[in-house]
C-alpha cells in the first residue's frame, strides 16, 4: 500500500485544485472553483527559467536535477535553465514522490 496521497493536477491561477485525483464536478481551491477549460495551461511557468542543480541526498539523489521554484519538482536542466516540464507528472512513481518529501525535509524548501 502506498502512503503517498494524490491530489488532483488542475490549477487556476497558479492555485492547485485541492480535491482528490480523477474527481467528479469543478475543480476547488479554498473558496475558488474553476471549469477544466478555465484552468491553467499544463506548462509549468517554471520552464526556462534559470535553474541550478540542487542539493543532494547521501546517494546523489535528485541527480544533478534542479528543484522548479513553481511546481517544486525536480527537473533536469538544459544549459543552466529549467527544462520545459509540466506542473505535474501523471507518470511519477511512489518512489520520485517519496525521495522528494525526504529531500524536502532535509534540505527545505
Amino acid at each position: 500500500m502506498s502512503d503517498v496521497v494524490r491530489f488532483c493536477r488542475s490549477r487556476s491561477a497558479g492555485r492547485r485544485c485541492t480535491r482528490p485525483l480523477d474527481h467528479p464536478g469543478l475543480h476547488r481551491h479554498r473558496t475558488i472553483m474553476w471549469t477544466d477549460a478555465a484552468a491553467d495551461p499544463s506548462r509549468c511557468p517554471g520552464s526556462g527559467e534559470p535553474g541550478s542543480s540542487a542539493a543532494t541526498l547521501a546517494d546523489g539523489w535528485p541527480h544533478g536535477r534542479a528543484l522548479c521554484p513553481v511546481c517544486h519538482r525536480f527537473v533536469p536542466l538544459e544549459g543552466s535553465l529549467l527544462a520545459e516540464h509540466a506542473t505535474s507528472d501523471e507518470d511519477e512513481t511512489d518512489a520520485e514522490a517519496s525521495r522528494r518529501r525526504e529531500w524536502l525535509n532535509t534540505h527545505g524548501w
